[in-house]
């Protein structure tokens, strides 16, 4: 039996906008990347790691995060949630227990 994920509900307290990509052509043979909210969700927040990889006189560096929101249909990998100018790009989506009750997003912060 799989054990049950407690979140406090007073813990989803950060607001998030949860946006989708649409492409459209650019005219020249590729496209252009447009971003349109498709909702507002309350999660809870959490830094996973940070990394950074130096070569070539450049840095790259790497901030991911644990999101946890409330369970809601359409939410997918290739999705961001921005919050406060932050852009968080959604690389799995997951229901921790299978309960139907909650998604947890593994994200990479853009631009971090």
């Amino acid at each position: 039996m799989m054990r049950t994920l407690f979140v406090d509900p007073g813990a989803l307290r950060s607001e998030f906008a949860l946006q989708a990509v649409a492409l459209a052509p650019d005219g020249l043979g590729g496209h252009v990347e447009t971003w349109s909210e498709v909702a507002t969700v309350f999660a809870l927040i959490e830094p996973v790691s940070a990394s950074a990889v130096f070569g070539a006189g450049q840095s790259l560096e790497t901030v991911t995060h644990r999101i946890t929101m409330r369970w809601r249909d359409g939410v997918a990998s290739g999705m961001r949630l921005t919050r406060a100018g932050r852009i968080f790009e959604i690389v799995t989506v997951h229901d921790p227990d299978e309960s139907g009750r909650y998604l947890v997003c593994r994200t990479r912060e853009a631009g971090a």
